[in-house]
């Protein structure tokens, strides 16, 4: 694999994140070819710059987490999720690529049932994508998931979960989600540092048991 003669050497921070510049959409393109998708890092590219970084523990916790809430969710509802993981999101046209920590397509999800591979454009973006305590980016993933056109954002950090609504273009921070406007999102941190003293599965039964109280309590309205 060849690279361009401007990319920087890899720039290691505290976080866990390289950094390249100079890279071409094609070497970006070799690159992920050679290694494949069995690897624990993920990735961001834009427009040269490509960042890798390696998550840790404590962010994949909340995450797998926040998985298992969004199954309760969709459970309950009776409704479909296609759950997708850090899938590659990539536009050659606009020389963009992201991996999310996860992602879901819900109201989508009949539109991508069943696809070996998720092409952009031709396909939509996941309609709610979640990140969890990045830091130290050199990139701007609030403006490449707008590139890409991801409806719904999520960020935990800081024992905080922030949600984010894509309108006109930019993401602006809202108390509830677009998706799923009936769902506590103040109560899921508190949920989330309950895991770590009751167990995991413990936490996501206390979720299924009040999302329960809610449905009910909206449907007797």
């Amino acid at each position: 694999m060849t690279t361009t003669s401007t990319t920087e050497q890899p720039q290691v921070r505290a976080e866990p994140i390289v950094t390249l510049r100079g890279v071409s959409w094609q070497t970006y393109q070799a690159l992920m070819h050679d290694v494949g998708d069995n690897r624990a890092w993920r990735i961001a590219y834009d427009q040269g710059i490509l960042e890798i970084r390696m998550p840790l523990p404590k962010h994949e916790e909340p995450k797998r987490l926040l998985e298992s809430f969004i199954e309760v969710v969709v459970d309950e509802l009776g409704i479909e999720l296609r759950s997708l993981g850090a899938l590659t999101l990539e536009r050659e046209d606009l020389t963009r690529a992201v991996e999310p920590d996860t992602c879901f397509y819900i109201q989508n999800e009949s539109r991508v049932r069943g696809q070996d591979k998720i092409n952009l454009p031709d396909d939509p973006p996941p309609d709610l994508v979640v990140e969890s305590d990045y830091k130290n980016s050199s990139i701007n993933k609030f403006k490449l998931y707008a590139e890409l056109g991801v409806p719904e954002l999520w960020r935990y950090r800081q024992n905080r979960l922030e949600v984010y609504q894509l309108i006109e273009g930019q993401y602006e921070k809202t108390q509830q989600s677009p998706t799923f406007s009936f769902l506590p999102i103040a109560e899921i941190p508190g949920l989330i540092e309950q895991s770590k003293t009751m167990g995991q599965r413990a936490v996501v039964r206390l979720f299924r048991q009040r999302i329960r109280e809610i449905l009910a309590n909206q449907s007797s309205d």
